[in-house]
């Protein structure tokens, strides 16, 4: 049978995107309640334009957090962007905090009361992905796309690349052949860039931010290599194009090689399961990958507000499975409890962890000494084969048999 080939884009915004501006916003307000109090309840949402920032939501925190310090938080996360331009500086643009009590009806779902556990604080689908393309068991376009951009930022911090911008795009295509990725087909990189430099120099100063990300011989015909196809990228950030919280899904999670159920993670405490249970999917995926019972694994859980067990858990090994779906979604739930009080006890949720997953990802990054994404930990994979061992399941397209000792 001849090779399958297709190609597989995916594309990554910088820290200093508009919509990425307000992610970090967000997620330092998120940051600096949790840090107050672990129990804090944060629903903040950012726009920004030329200018401006206004901040938006409801939250349930200690009093000590009040406007001043979210208009400091606010100035002091735009700073450590980068922006310091004429119609965006840090210190100079107008701060909106517009943040209210949490509404009661909320609290009286969500809320642990007497012999009722804590309940979903919405409902929704939440997924979670993992697959063999890279090391860190992530889509290789997405994580290719990240690792430019962070290589770029990196550089521009410290002073190597002192004509870029803040603001970043980058895309990625890859040709897979019978399912794997071989080659780069293309790249895209858009940056901005001071006024004094010229393409030719934006884009040599781009050039070894992405032969040395992709692997060896990866790297794509000159033709294909497109650095800020306009011409020029001097205008940019929040000056150039309004941005918002939670616009930015896709970049967030998968790239689109895997399904997203929708909900926005920034500016969300850990109450909120489109945040907390997108986590536990992503964790229990990869642990499932990691375990070696598939190559690759999709996981679906659901919740209905206010009730603590999910209403469903599904899981897709892609036809890999060294197992059948229904066996690994059985040791699954036996080993991991995906009510939302149990995910962010099990998964150490409730610290001031989230200003860091704003930009490159929310998965797919090494869990940090602190308690930062504590979901990339493969701390399940020995209970997994452990569970499955134990029960002697069989590989039975699609149910479950189990076997005699």
């Amino acid at each position: 049978m001849a090779d399958q080939k297709y190609i597989f884009t995916s594309e990554s915004v910088g820290e200093g995107h508009p919509d990425k501006v307000c992610d970090r916003v967000s997620d330092a307000i998120v940051d600096a309640y949790l840090n107050a109090d672990p129990y804090a309840r944060v629903a903040a949402e950012c726009l920004a334009t030329t200018g401006v920032l206004c901040i938006a939501g409801e939250t349930r925190g200690p009093a000590s957090i009040d406007r001043d310090l979210i208009e400091t938080i606010a100035r002091h996360a735009v700073r450590d962007i980068g922006y310091k331009q004429e119609e965006f500086h840090w210190e100079k643009i107008k701060v909106d905090v517009r943040l209210h009590a949490q509404s009661a009806d909320i609290a009286q779902g969500v809320d642990a009361a007497g012999n009722k556990d804590e309940g979903a604080g919405d409902q929704g689908i939440m997924f979670g992905y993992a697959c063999r393309e890279t090391d860190s068991l992530m889509p290789a376009a997405i994580h290719y796309s990240h690792a430019i951009l962070k290589s770029l930022a990196e550089a521009r911090h410290s002073g190597a690349l002192f004509k870029l911008g803040p603001d970043a795009k980058s895309q990625v295509s890859l040709e897979y052949v019978n399912g794997k990725p071989v080659r780069a087909t293309s790249v895209v990189v858009s940056t901005q860039h001071d006024a004094s430099a010229t393409q030719e120099e934006v884009r040599e100063m781009v050039r070894p931010h992405v032969e040395n990300i992709l692997p060896a011989g990866w790297m794509c015909d000159e033709s294909q290599f497109y650095v800020n196809p306009t011409g020029r990228f001097v205008i940019g950030g929040p000056d150039g194009d309004s941005g918002l919280t939670g616009r930015k899904i896709i970049v967030d999670t998968y790239g689109g090689a895997a399904p997203h159920g929708g909900g926005a993670f920034s500016g969300k405490d850990p109450t909120k399961v489109d945040r907390s249970a997108a986590y536990a999917a992503r964790h229990a995926a990869k642990n499932i990958v990691a375990a070696g019972l598939a190559d690759r694994c999709t996981i679906q859980v659901s919740y209905a507000i206010g009730v603590s067990h999910p209403i469903s858990l599904y899981v897709n090994t892609h036809g890999t499975g060294k197992y059948s779906d229904e066996a690994i979604a059985d040791a699954l739930q036996a080993v991991a409890d995906f009510r939302p009080r149990a995910i962010r006890e099990r998964l150490n949720l409730n610290k001031p962890i989230y200003a860091r997953t704003a930009a490159y990802g929310h998965f797919g990054r090494a869990p940090e000494a602190d308690g930062g994404f504590t979901w990339e930990k493969p701390d399940l994979v020995q209970a997994l084969k452990d569970e499955l061992g134990s029960k002697k399941y069989a590989h039975a397209e699609g149910k479950v048999t189990e076997l005699k000792r």
